[in-house]
């Protein structure tokens, strides 16, 4: 499941192969987008943001972008995307009808893949205020991330973790992963948790994973070994061999099914 380290290294990826080159071909494969063309504009920057990934573009001499300050290409995995960038003439990895955007520049190609939101916004109002700090920046508030946290005293803290609105970065395994080893069950209110430490707790296992193949929450890379309770229904808990539990959840107040699964020890974590 994309979470923030996914979306982080998408962008070291992108950044190390277009950071700075000027688009020779610009493919936008959905509706909304099919005429726009940004070929001669040069990539500025490559951003992520908690899980959002902007890529942006300033104008040049003949570019079509209208925006005299060009424009940031937003894209958001959602569930099933991917970025992939390879040398250009490279077999893709996916079918061609996935493909919603293609770019070029420099012998390297990036696909992006059934992206859950892909659009173009003004690059001066392409910062995304409404997230709160981002887990993965270098200048990461913490003491804001965990006043946004406990401003929801009576919000149950696994749902609070997701809300990109507080802290973003941090999706379903962090969730879970992060609760146990603080020993807090997800349903446990914000007023009845330590909030400063499950911020940092967040923080580090995200950046540890930044730029891991395999992410891991134990220290172990084994495929079986990496978590402590995601996933793992049924097996016995890491640290006193309970059956780890799992619940289902409707994280959203306007959905109609139970959107995530929650996944705990009920020895370890009360």
């Amino acid at each position: 499941m994309p979470e923030g380290d996914t979306v982080y290294q998408a962008a070291d990826r992108l950044r190390r192969a277009f950071d700075q080159t000027t688009l020779e071909r610009t493919d936008f494969r959905i509706p909304s987008l099919a005429t726009t063309d940004l070929r001669g504009g040069r990539v500025a920057a490559v951003r992520s943001r908690g899980k959002h990934l902007l890529i942006d573009v300033v104008p040049a001499a003949a570019t079509a972008t209208s925006a005299p300050d060009g424009v940031s290409i937003h894209s958001h995995l959602k569930m099933e995307g991917v970025w992939h960038v390879h040398r250009v003439g490279t077999k893709w990895r996916r079918p061609a009808y996935q493909a919603r955007i293609v770019l070029e520049a420099n012998g390297y190609e990036a696909v992006g893949f059934e992206l859950g939101i892909l659009e173009l916004l003004p690059r001066a109002a392409a910062d995304l205020d409404y997230l709160g700090p981002d887990l993965l920046s270098d200048d990461f508030d913490a003491a804001r991330a965990v006043a946004n946290i406990e401003a929801r005293p009576d919000a149950k803290i696994g749902e609070a973790l997701l809300d990109q609105r507080l802290m973003a970065g941090v999706g379903n395994v962090y969730r879970c992963e992060a609760c146990f080893l603080r020993g807090v069950r997800p349903d446990r209110l914000v007023a009845d948790v330590d909030v400063p430490p499950l911020v940092d707790l967040c923080r580090r296992m995200l950046w540890a994973n930044r730029l891991r193949t395999a992410r891991t929450t134990t220290g172990r890379t084994g495929h079986n070994a990496r978590t402590w309770v995601y996933g793992r229904i049924g097996q016995p808990c890491r640290r006193c061999g309970t059956l780890i539990a799992r619940e289902f959840w409707r994280d959203r107040p306007d959905s109609t099914s139970e959107d995530r699964v929650v996944y705990y020890c009920p020895r370890c974590q009360s």
